[in-house]
């Protein structure tokens, strides 16, 4: 097996240790080659190619890393035809939280949570997929149709995350509701 030297901080060296001990890894190295095969598999799911989903992205970071709201504003806008809205929260009184709700292809989603990962100074990224094309002919469509064609359905989430948020989840009262791009503080 080849070795190979990463760089990461002391603190997300510390949490991956401490994992390993938790769950009973033989060490760290096998903690990463496990995340890494999520990783690269997370998008492969070919249920989800060609279809049409949405997407909910939560970023959290530090109040006082400033780079990554600005960050999140760019790709915003780099991204407008793919976000259908988007939040900005303060959590607890160290961190913000950045809520985007994406619509696209599995590709344009991937891209997108991609760049998100690769910002320098987030401290967690989740997301979760669901296909909001046509049903056909499944239980959704005969639910729907039991329903007196009146009721909505969701798809089979698809959900993936790389980290806990910290327990001091009190957040603003801001609503982010809307087709407004914009973020609201």
């Amino acid at each position: 097996m080849t070795v190979v030297s990463v760089s990461m901080p002391e603190e997300l060296l510390n949490r991956i240790d401490e994992f390993a001990d938790e769950h009973g890894y033989t060490g760290r190295s096998e903690v990463v080659r496990e995340a890494s095969r999520n990783l690269l598999g997370e998008f492969e799911d070919a249920k989800l190619e060609d279809r049409r989903l949405m997407a909910v992205v939560t970023v959290l970071f530090d109040y006082e890393t400033t780079s990554v709201e600005e960050r999140m504003i760019h790709l915003r806008h780099e991204h407008e035809g793919l976000v259908a809205s988007n939040f900005h929260s303060h959590v607890g009184g160290q961190y913000c939280m950045e809520l985007f709700v994406l619509e696209g292809s599995l590709e344009d989603i991937s891209t997108f949570v991609g760049k998100i990962r690769a910002t320098k100074d987030t401290l967690t990224v989740d997301y979760s997929v669901t296909p909001v094309d046509e049903f056909g002919s499944g239980p959704l469509a005969a639910a729907a149709a039991n329903a007196g064609g009146e009721g909505h359905g969701h798809g089979n989430a698809h959900g993936h995350g790389d980290g806990d948020m910290p327990d001091n989840t009190g957040g603003g009262d801001n609503t982010g509701a809307g087709d407004d791009p914009g973020t609201e503080d």
